[in-house]
């Protein structure tokens, strides 16, 4: 059985090494709308934690409609993550000063103290992921046999939902 902090750190190595992930919200017209964020961290919580800017067109997507997902792929690993939960803007300097690193600096060089500086914080609900574990020549041999056989391809990877 999975815990708390088994899926936390789980969904924590997984999203460490895929720093930028699609944010999804839901836009004034009720479309799906995604931009790419970088994930700063995911703390013990249970919350993923963004820089944004307060003059960003999805806050008003975000404070209308809270729920949100966030993507993480990458494709050489084979490693996809998906991770939805509840967003909120905050403007928080302790947590910025946590955060910073120079990475961030390009977008707010006035620091921890640019005046539209803010933190998304997205409360991790759920995260369903899948993980071939496998090398891409495994992968392929599997499709292709199933491909002869016409069966499903057989232990191409891991899937699973984590609630932390």
């Amino acid at each position: 059985m999975t815990t708390q902090n088994d899926a936390l750190e789980k969904i924590r190595n997984m999203s460490k090494d895929v720093k930028f992930g699609m944010f999804t919200t839901v836009d004034e017209n009720e479309r799906l709308s995604s931009r790419p964020l970088t994930n700063q961290q995911v703390d013990a919580a249970g919350n993923m934690w963004f820089f944004i800017s307060d003059e960003a067109t999805f806050i008003s997507a975000v404070q209308q409609h809270p729920e949100v997902n966030v993507n993480f792929s990458d494709v050489d690993d084979s490693l996809f993550v998906s991770i939805s939960g509840r967003a909120e803007v905050l403007r928080d300097r302790q947590k910025a000063e946590e955060l910073w690193n120079a990475m961030v600096k390009p977008w707010f060089p006035e620091g921890v103290d640019a005046p539209h500086l803010r933190l998304l914080k997205v409360q991790i609900h759920t995260a369903e992921y899948w993980d071939s574990g496998s090398g891409k020549m495994m992968q392929l041999f599997a499709m292709a046999k199933a491909a002869i056989t016409g069966e499903q391809p057989k232990n191409i990877g891991e899937h699973g939902t984590l609630r932390p």
